[in-house]
């Protein structure tokens, strides 16, 4: 039997939507769309690279509470409204996963706040 346990962030959204940063079932940990938002002062930098570093920070975060890494990352998904701007995260994303590069999906649609530049989520399964 597998045990499920949420991982929090603190970040406001959390509470205000009711939803986790990450879920860990078992050896699996699925973490939400994560944006650039600085989760302890509740900012957001401006460009998109900026925001692809903070976005990787959170996700670190959560992937380290939940005793994972990048190196366990199955699936990512970016999110990003202005696909233009895409190419500029990439020195950032061949850093965090080329070592053990995961299945990846680029989706462009709007999100919630005009400010956001890339939201990403990831699935890891701990080896």
């Amino acid at each position: 039997m597998s045990t499920r346990r949420a991982i929090l962030s603190g970040s406001t959204f959390e509470d205000q939507i009711g939803y986790a940063r990450a879920v860990v079932d078992g050896d699996w940990v699925h973490v939400s769309g994560t944006t650039g938002f600085d989760y302890a002062t509740m900012t957001l930098p401006e460009g998109i690279v900026e925001q692809t570093e903070q976005c990787l920070a959170n996700i670190e975060a959560a992937l380290t509470e939940a005793d994972a890494t990048f190196a366990d990352v199955v699936r990512v998904t970016y999110v990003v409204p202005y696909p233009a701007e895409f190419e500029q995260c990439w020195p950032a994303l061949r850093r965090t996963f080329a070592a053990a590069p995961p299945a990846a999906t680029m989706l462009s649609c709007g999100l919630m706040d005009p400010r956001m530049r890339i939201e990403i989520q990831v699935t890891a399964h701990k080896s």
